[in-house]
């Protein structure tokens, strides 16, 4: 079965850095397009970034400039280097597969979530 796999997730002050890694297994990883949504206590989820096939990234406005997701398709994995962080990413972060996702879809696979804590 499909599984994503999030992981370097935790706590830093405001201004630092986190990187989010994500391990997808039974699926054909070339085939989807994949992201980040986050989930903050109290809020809807939003989508974050996604990369599509050909590499091409989109960003939320939130993040433009500071968060840079990218893959490994050897891998099978992706990348959220979260940089300039601010309290108010503190966010469950989830990772996310979908071959329509990144031409409107919604992703098909979510992963279990990894926490990120900003203090200011």
């Amino acid at each position: 079965q499909v599984r994503l796999v999030e992981s370097g997730g935790g706590s830093v002050q405001a201004g630092g850095s986190l990187r989010l890694s994500c391990a997808a297994s039974g699926l054909t990883y070339s085939s989807y397009c994949m992201g980040w949504f986050r989930q903050a206590p109290g809020k809807e989820r939003e989508g974050v970034a996604r990369i599509a096939r050909d590499g091409t990234t989109t960003y939320a406005d939130s993040v433009k400039g500071r968060f840079t997701a990218s893959q490994d398709n050897a891998k099978n994995t992706l990348y959220l280097q979260m940089n300039s962080l601010k309290p108010e990413d503190t966010a469950m972060y989830y990772c996310v597969a979908g071959r329509m996702f990144c031409s409107g879809g919604y992703p098909e696979y979510w992963g279990q979530g990894s926490q990120v804590t900003v203090s200011s």
